[in-house]
């Protein structure tokens, strides 16, 4: 395996970046169409674009996916939306795993501005190490500034940044470790990815949390004809280069459970009303012009139709549900059946 090219402990400083803005036209004559969109919010590729970190290997530098803006304005949602239920099942593994002196090693892969850590190390007992993986200097850096300190005991709770991309995961890479997590990262994978995911969890032994995969289902209110339109160009787009997209999650499940493990998959819907109008303004940009990109011929109708449902964000009357899944894959002990 390619190992991780540089690490950074939390004292790394980084030198701040301006993150640029792109705008999307996705209609003749929509005052409120051509906006700005953080990049990555939707979350929609960009031509070029790949997720934060990549499980395959590849020579090309690209340019990170997410902006900082969006996984900040995301995050509340996310901490909402994420599965309570699976936490029980898997502190009880956890509490069955050998006990290392340091305590639980974790690994957040893609981890972003950290957001994972800090919804879950405060909720879990017992010491723990966090090891942040992101190929996103900046991002890196925020994670481990803002990371938790305490376990839900009081328990000291320590990180470490390793930044880069993950060429082939296996293991080896995961020796020692007691859980790997990952948030909105599965359905920006290929089903090899996720094999190779579930592979390096079953043979390490360690359970696995990814949440928060894209299920291709949307609720708005009030229904408008446009919406199954919109949403099937979405999920298409999303599933490009073989991407699994919406179909992340239910791969994920089949994979982990081909390798001998124990599958949960929960619900972890994003509930948007008028409190969370600017994180729906900016998910309706992406998630529109998306649908756009993939069928160009949509773009008229979708301008009307973007400035409409913007105006009733603003408005105070758009409510939103955005489905995602949870998956906890709870992985036998040196990859026995769980």
């Amino acid at each position: 395996m390619t190992t991780p090219s540089a690490t950074q402990t939390t004292q790394t400083q980084t030198t701040q970046t301006q993150t640029t803005q792109t705008a999307v036209q996705v209609g003749p004559g929509a005052p409120a169409a051509r906006q700005s969109v953080i990049p990555g919010a939707g979350p929609a590729l960009r031509p070029g674009e790949r997720a934060t970190l990549r499980l395959r290997e590849s020579d090309a530098e690209e340019p990170a996916r997410y902006a900082p803006e969006w996984l900040q304005l995301r995050e509340p949602a996310d901490a909402c939306a994420r599965a309570h239920d699976l936490l029980d099942p898997l502190r009880i593994r956890l509490a069955n795993l050998p006990q290392r002196a340091d305590g639980f090693l974790v690994h957040d892969i893609g981890c972003g501005t950290g957001s994972m850590g800090r919804w879950l190390a405060p909720r879990l007992d017992g010491a723990q190490h966090w090891i942040l993986h992101d190929r996103d200097p900046y991002l890196l850096h925020f994670a481990a500034v803002a990371s938790p300190r305490s376990a839900a005991d009081g328990s000291r709770v320590s990180v470490e940044t390793r930044r880069g991309d993950v060429a082939r995961l296996t293991p080896d890479a995961l020796a020692g470790a007691s859980l790997v997590t990952a948030s909105a990262l599965l359905d920006v994978l290929t089903r090899e990815d996720v094999d190779a995911l579930a592979a390096a969890c079953a043979g390490a032994g360690c359970p696995a949390l990814l949440t928060l995969s894209v299920a291709g289902r949307v609720e708005l209110t009030a229904p408008h004809p446009l919406d199954q339109e919109i949403t099937e160009a979405f999920n298409a787009h999303q599933r490009r280069d073989g991407l699994l997209g919406p179909d992340a999650a239910t791969v994920a499940a089949q994979a982990f459970a081909e390798h001998g493990a124990t599958v949960r998959l929960n619900p972890s819907p994003w509930r948007l009303g008028p409190e969370q109008a600017e994180l729906t303004a900016q998910w309706l940009r992406g998630w529109v012009g998306a649908a756009v990109e993939e069928r160009p011929e949509l773009a008229e109708p979708a301008g009307r139709y973007l400035t409409e449902r913007l105006e009733a964000c603003a408005a105070g009357e758009l409510r939103v549900v955005v489905h995602h899944s949870d998956l906890l894959a709870l992985c036998g002990p040196s990859g026995a059946a769980a």
